[in-house]
């Protein structure tokens, strides 16, 4: 899973280690998550779980150097980073095949699924993980975030560009949550950065092709 993720050899800065009682918890968790977006209760393996407990525990060791996880979709054209995030379901990896087949070889995927973000006050990177989804879409990349767009399915392709207010609901439920209190007062002071760093989008599209151009175009449109 990680094999296009190894570093060079030499002593890791970060040991981790799970138990079943790390294995349980994800499953708890992820059943709670399906209930409240609405969806059926999804029955994950062992295996597979443990490969989220390991990675909660990453991410949250990697609070301590301002980054979180974050639930979505990225894809980079002209070496910028754009995030699609959303319910499950409602189409992020569509959408963004729909850009990679849209734009060709200026399109690269970053991550199809969990990316991590670098969030500071100059800037926000985004970088791919080994933790990409169900299709294993990822590239060992990072991109400077240019926006973070929330997608709903729609007959009629539609951007608007949204306030801080209007996309914290989502952002909140779909970065990482820590257990602990310290942790999660640290990701809500990285969470107030971040949507006020980047482009905030929300697009109600259809999965035609035109739906990638209408979104770029969109986010890279100058502000009068």
């Amino acid at each position: 899973m990680c094999r296009d993720y190894r570093a060079a050899e030499e002593a890791p800065e970060i040991v981790l280690s799970t138990s079943q009682a790390d294995i349980d918890a994800e499953r708890r968790k992820a059943e709670v998550e399906d209930r409240l977006e609405g969806i059926p209760v999804r029955r994950f393996a062992d295996d597979y779980l443990e490969t989220l407990a390991v990675y909660r525990k990453l991410t949250d060791a990697l609070l301590t150097d301002d980054t979180i996880l974050f639930h979505g979709s990225c894809v980079s054209v002209d070496g910028e980073g754009y995030l699609f995030t959303a319910k499950s379901g409602t189409g992020k990896s569509t959408h963004t095949r729909l850009w990679r087949e849209a734009f060709g070889s200026r399109a690269v995927m970053v991550n199809d699924d969990k990316p991590l973000l670098k969030i500071r006050e100059n800037g926000i990177t985004a970088f791919g993980t080994p933790w990409d989804g169900k299709h294993r879409l990822s590239n060992n990349i990072s991109v400077p975030l240019k926006a973070i767009c929330i997608l709903e399915r729609g007959e009629q392709n539609e951007l608007r560009r949204i306030a801080p207010k209007e996309a914290y609901p989502m952002l909140l439920q779909q970065a990482n949550r820590p257990r602990d209190t310290q942790r999660m007062l640290k990701t809500l002071q990285l969470l107030d950065v971040l949507i006020n760093a980047v482009g905030l989008y929300r697009l109600r599209c259809n999965m035609e092709p035109e739906a990638a151009r209408i979104a770029f175009e969109g986010m890279n449109r100058r502000e009068e």
